[in-house]
Protein backbone atom coordinates (compact mmCIF):
# COMPACT_ATOMS: atom_id res chain seq x y z
CA UNK A 1 0.00 0.00 0.00
CA UNK A 2 2.68 2.44 0.54
CA UNK A 3 4.32 1.62 -2.31
CA UNK A 4 1.04 2.75 -4.12
CA UNK A 5 0.32 5.69 -2.02
CA UNK A 6 4.28 7.26 -3.10
CA UNK A 7 3.54 6.27 -6.95
CA UNK A 8 0.08 8.18 -6.64
CA UNK A 9 1.90 11.28 -5.01
CA UNK A 10 4.46 11.35 -7.55
CA UNK A 11 2.46 11.45 -10.39
CA UNK A 12 0.34 14.24 -8.51
CA UNK A 13 3.46 16.31 -7.60
CA UNK A 14 4.48 16.01 -11.22
CA UNK A 15 1.21 16.93 -12.59
CA UNK A 16 1.33 20.48 -10.80
CA UNK A 17 4.81 21.13 -11.42
CA UNK A 18 4.38 20.82 -15.19
CA UNK A 19 1.70 23.83 -14.48
CA UNK A 20 5.03 25.66 -13.80
CA UNK A 21 4.51 28.60 -11.10
CA UNK A 22 1.14 30.85 -11.26
CA UNK A 23 -1.71 32.90 -9.59
CA UNK A 24 -1.61 29.90 -7.34
CA UNK A 25 1.00 27.98 -7.37
CA UNK A 26 4.71 28.99 -6.35
CA UNK A 27 7.79 26.42 -5.99
CA UNK A 28 10.26 26.99 -3.10
CA UNK A 29 13.48 25.09 -2.49
CA UNK A 30 15.43 27.50 -0.15
CA UNK A 31 13.30 28.34 2.58
CA UNK A 32 15.32 30.61 5.06
CA UNK A 33 13.58 34.48 5.30
CA UNK A 34 10.12 34.15 7.54
CA UNK A 35 9.32 37.12 6.55
CA UNK A 36 9.66 36.84 2.44
CA UNK A 37 7.32 33.55 2.84
CA UNK A 38 5.08 35.63 4.49
CA UNK A 39 4.94 38.02 1.69
CA UNK A 40 3.73 34.95 -0.53
CA UNK A 41 1.31 33.74 2.34
CA UNK A 42 -0.28 37.89 1.96
CA UNK A 43 -0.09 37.19 -1.88
CA UNK A 44 -1.92 34.02 -2.03
CA UNK A 45 -4.51 35.12 0.83
CA UNK A 46 -5.69 38.08 -0.34
CA UNK A 47 -6.25 36.40 -3.92
CA UNK A 48 -8.03 33.34 -4.39
CA UNK A 49 -5.62 31.02 -2.07
CA UNK A 50 -3.10 29.72 -3.46
CA UNK A 51 -0.33 26.70 -2.54
CA UNK A 52 3.33 26.56 -2.01
CA UNK A 53 5.16 23.20 -3.26
CA UNK A 54 8.34 22.75 -1.06
CA UNK A 55 11.14 21.39 -2.72
CA UNK A 56 11.10 22.39 -5.90
CA UNK A 57 13.37 25.08 -7.81
CA UNK A 58 12.28 27.37 -9.98
CA UNK A 59 12.60 25.43 -13.25
CA UNK A 60 10.48 22.77 -11.99
CA UNK A 61 13.37 20.68 -10.82
CA UNK A 62 12.20 17.79 -7.76
CA UNK A 63 15.33 18.49 -5.62
CA UNK A 64 13.33 17.00 -2.60
CA UNK A 65 12.92 19.14 0.88
CA UNK A 66 16.20 20.51 2.19
CA UNK A 67 15.45 20.71 5.79
CA UNK A 68 12.42 19.31 8.46
CA UNK A 69 12.59 23.16 9.69
CA UNK A 70 11.26 24.60 6.56
CA UNK A 71 7.42 23.62 7.43
CA UNK A 72 8.71 25.26 10.70
CA UNK A 73 9.69 28.43 9.04
CA UNK A 74 6.21 28.34 6.94
CA UNK A 75 4.38 28.43 9.68
CA UNK A 76 6.14 31.12 11.58
CA UNK A 77 5.28 32.72 8.17
CA UNK A 78 1.76 32.93 9.11
CA UNK A 79 1.71 32.92 12.78
CA UNK A 80 4.31 35.60 13.26
CA UNK A 81 4.47 37.96 10.23
CA UNK A 82 0.81 37.91 8.59
CA UNK A 83 -1.54 40.22 10.18
CA UNK A 84 -4.37 38.48 10.93
CA UNK A 85 -2.24 34.95 11.58
CA UNK A 86 -3.14 32.41 8.99
CA UNK A 87 -3.49 28.76 9.13
CA UNK A 88 -1.47 26.35 6.72
CA UNK A 89 -2.10 22.74 5.44
CA UNK A 90 0.67 20.73 5.19
CA UNK A 91 0.79 17.39 3.11
CA UNK A 92 4.12 15.77 2.40
CA UNK A 93 4.76 13.58 -1.02
CA UNK A 94 6.99 11.10 -2.11
CA UNK A 95 8.90 11.08 -5.60
CA UNK A 96 11.80 9.04 -6.12
CA UNK A 97 12.80 9.17 -2.83
CA UNK A 98 12.87 12.97 -2.39
CA UNK A 99 10.32 14.55 -0.13
CA UNK A 100 8.24 17.45 -1.36
CA UNK A 101 5.89 19.16 0.71
CA UNK A 102 2.31 20.85 0.12
CA UNK A 103 1.63 24.38 1.89
CA UNK A 104 -2.44 25.12 1.19
CA UNK A 105 -3.29 28.31 2.01
CA UNK A 106 -6.80 29.07 1.74
CA UNK A 107 -7.86 32.53 0.54
CA UNK A 108 -8.41 34.58 3.21
CA UNK A 109 -12.01 35.21 5.28
CA UNK A 110 -10.93 38.86 6.23
CA UNK A 111 -8.81 40.81 3.85
CA UNK A 112 -6.65 42.58 4.26
CA UNK A 113 -3.92 39.90 5.23
CA UNK A 114 -0.58 42.33 5.92
CA UNK A 115 3.21 41.53 6.45
CA UNK A 116 5.08 42.62 9.28
CA UNK A 117 7.96 44.24 7.58
CA UNK A 118 9.79 45.17 10.62
CA UNK A 119 10.30 48.85 12.25
CA UNK A 120 6.08 49.40 12.40
CA UNK A 121 5.83 48.92 9.03
CA UNK A 122 3.10 46.47 7.48
CA UNK A 123 2.42 45.96 3.85
CA UNK A 124 -0.32 43.84 1.81
CA UNK A 125 0.77 42.10 -1.42
CA UNK A 126 -1.71 39.95 -4.34
CA UNK A 127 -0.69 37.29 -6.57
CA UNK A 128 -0.63 38.46 -10.18
CA UNK A 129 0.44 35.42 -12.36
CA UNK A 130 3.46 34.27 -10.56
CA UNK A 131 4.36 37.05 -8.89
CA UNK A 132 3.53 38.35 -5.46
CA UNK A 133 3.41 42.17 -5.78
CA UNK A 134 2.39 44.82 -3.27
CA UNK A 135 -1.32 45.51 -3.52
CA UNK A 136 -2.44 49.08 -4.61
CA UNK A 137 -3.36 51.18 -1.46
CA UNK A 138 -6.94 51.44 -2.76
CA UNK A 139 -7.50 48.21 -3.39
CA UNK A 140 -6.39 47.27 0.43
CA UNK A 141 -8.86 50.26 1.52
CA UNK A 142 -11.59 48.30 0.00
CA UNK A 143 -10.76 44.86 1.25
CA UNK A 144 -10.88 47.23 4.87
CA UNK A 145 -14.44 48.67 4.22
CA UNK A 146 -15.79 45.15 3.05
CA UNK A 147 -14.24 43.83 6.47
CA UNK A 148 -15.14 46.51 8.60
CA UNK A 149 -19.06 46.04 6.78
CA UNK A 150 -18.84 50.44 5.93
CA UNK A 151 -20.46 49.97 2.57
CA UNK A 152 -22.81 52.48 3.21
CA UNK A 153 -25.02 53.80 -0.20
CA UNK A 154 -24.25 54.60 -3.39
CA UNK A 155 -25.17 58.00 -5.10
CA UNK A 156 -24.85 59.68 -8.15
CA UNK A 157 -20.96 60.38 -8.39
CA UNK A 158 -20.45 56.07 -8.07
CA UNK A 159 -23.02 55.53 -11.21
CA UNK A 160 -20.96 58.23 -12.58
CA UNK A 161 -17.57 56.49 -12.41
CA UNK A 162 -20.05 53.14 -13.00
CA UNK A 163 -20.66 54.51 -16.57
CA UNK A 164 -16.95 56.05 -17.06
CA UNK A 165 -15.39 52.94 -16.85
CA UNK A 166 -17.98 51.62 -19.38
CA UNK A 167 -17.16 53.70 -21.95
CA UNK A 168 -13.47 53.59 -21.50
CA UNK A 169 -12.34 50.15 -19.96
CA UNK A 170 -9.30 50.54 -17.72
CA UNK A 171 -8.44 53.60 -15.92
CA UNK A 172 -6.21 54.79 -13.21
CA UNK A 173 -6.60 56.76 -10.51
CA UNK A 174 -5.82 59.99 -11.75
CA UNK A 175 -7.52 59.56 -14.98
CA UNK A 176 -10.42 58.92 -13.41
CA UNK A 177 -10.50 61.85 -11.13
CA UNK A 178 -9.69 64.38 -14.14
CA UNK A 179 -12.48 62.72 -16.05
CA UNK A 180 -15.34 63.64 -13.33
CA UNK A 181 -13.91 66.40 -12.12
CA UNK A 182 -13.73 65.28 -8.82
CA UNK A 183 -10.53 65.87 -6.57
CA UNK A 184 -8.47 63.15 -6.54
CA UNK A 185 -9.30 61.92 -2.39
CA UNK A 186 -12.97 62.17 -3.73
CA UNK A 187 -12.02 59.93 -6.82
CA UNK A 188 -10.29 57.29 -4.30
CA UNK A 189 -13.20 57.46 -2.11
CA UNK A 190 -15.45 56.28 -4.78
CA UNK A 191 -13.22 53.59 -6.32
CA UNK A 192 -12.84 51.93 -2.89
CA UNK A 193 -16.43 51.62 -2.27
CA UNK A 194 -16.96 50.43 -5.84
CA UNK A 195 -14.12 47.89 -5.51
CA UNK A 196 -15.40 46.65 -2.26
CA UNK A 197 -18.99 46.51 -3.62
CA UNK A 198 -17.67 44.27 -6.02
CA UNK A 199 -18.32 46.58 -8.72
CA UNK A 200 -15.12 47.59 -10.12
CA UNK A 201 -12.02 45.66 -9.97
CA UNK A 202 -8.39 45.68 -10.43
CA UNK A 203 -5.70 44.94 -13.70
CA UNK A 204 -2.33 44.65 -13.05
CA UNK A 205 -0.92 45.32 -16.64
CA UNK A 206 3.07 44.48 -15.75
CA UNK A 207 4.11 47.90 -14.08
CA UNK A 208 0.76 49.67 -12.39
CA UNK A 209 -2.74 48.85 -11.04
CA UNK A 210 -5.73 50.28 -13.52
CA UNK A 211 -9.64 50.14 -12.30
CA UNK A 212 -12.49 48.77 -14.71
CA UNK A 213 -16.09 47.18 -14.60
Amino acid sequence: MKDIQAIRGAAFIRQLVAEGEHDRQDFKYLISDARKIARSISAFANNKGGRLIIGVKDNGVIAGVRNEEDVYVVEQAAERYCTPSQTIDFKAYKVEGLHVIIAEIPQAKKRPVMVDEGEGKFKAYYRVADENIAAHPLMVRAWQIEADNLMGPLDERHFALTALLSQKSLLDERQIALALHLSQSTADALIARLAAAGVLSFHYNGSRFLFGV
